[in-house]
């Protein structure tokens, strides 16, 4: 089995390596495949050589936020055709949406006695996807909170003022953009939603019978019993196993660029169904 890695993010999204720097650890890391799926965004992929390096492929991926039952998921796009109309016009739909989402952010803060969020949050992003680990360093960085953890614990996490109900596109419609352009969605660390078994199996469900084809088995580090478990239900559905770290930070060992992401011997990887691969 190759070394693959199929969820990575650079600083076009919430990571911290740019593109090119994010394939050069991976060529240290001596992965084979790696995918780069930043949020919401492709503008990693303006930078990059899809064809990729010796001895790397590189995969065009995406990773698009959306909702099942009220609760916030993520699902990835792998081996997306990035000049697909539908991509694009998907991507535009969620930049929107994430923008709006930073607005209100901003105006709750503002309410919270803390001015000047939306700009200071931006400034810090750049060209990146804005997103609430920006809001989170301008909290730090005025003073309003001592680290980035705190600011998601007094200010941003479930149920803070922060928590703004986002505005993504329903998951039939993700589902639907992914699938358009020629990619396989996966369902991104299904066991980090905070459901219940039961309730993953459902939403695992609704997924695969929306055109859903793969869960991502591995998530970075992770309980072989868990891992044991997603293969079982990957499994059961017929449907394809995915891998990934989540790498954002090469100061975050839990999510390791390429670390142990072995699928067990009974899955069916997702990059079977790649030929090129093959």
């Amino acid at each position: 089995m190759p070394i693959v890695d199929l969820h990575t993010h650079t600083n076009k999204s919430d990571g911290a390596l740019s593109p090119n720097e994010l394939i050069q650890r991976a060529l240290d890391a001596k992965i084979e495949v790696l995918s780069i799926t930043d949020h919401d965004t492709v503008c990693a992929f303006d930078e990059v050589e899809i064809r990729g390096v010796d001895g790397l492929q590189i995969i065009p991926g995406v990773e698009f936020s959306t909702q099942w039952r009220t609760i916030g998921i993520h699902v990835l796009g792998l081996n997306v055709d990035l000049s697909s109309e539908s991509l694009r016009s998907g991507v535009t739909y969620q930049s929107a949406a994430r923008q709006l989402r930073a607005e209100k952010i901003a105006q709750r803060l503002d309410s919270a006695g803390i001015p000047n969020a939306l700009s200071g949050a931006q400034t810090i992003a750049g060209s990146s996807a804005l997103g609430r680990p920006h809001f989170a360093r301008f909290l730090v960085d005025c003073g309003a909170v001592k680290n980035v953890g705190q600011a998601f614990r007094k200010y941003l996490g479930a149920g803070k003022i922060g928590d703004v109900k986002q505005h993504w596109a329903p998951l039939d419609q993700i589902i639907t953009w992914i699938n358009d352009a020629n990619g396989i969605a996966v369902l991104a660390h299904p066991a980090k939603y905070g459901l219940t078994r039961t309730k993953r199996i459902a939403l695992i469900d609704d997924f695969h019978e929306l055109g859903g084809q793969a869960i991502e088995v591995i998530s970075g580090q992770q309980d072989p019993a868990l891992t044991a478990s997603l293969a079982t239900t990957v499994n059961a559905k017929n449907m394809l196993a995915s891998c990934g770290s989540d790498f954002h930070s090469p100061h975050q060992p839990w999510a390791r660029l390429g670390m142990p992401l072995v699928l067990p011997r009974e899955c069916r990887p997702v990059w079977s169904a790649w030929s090129e691969l093959n």
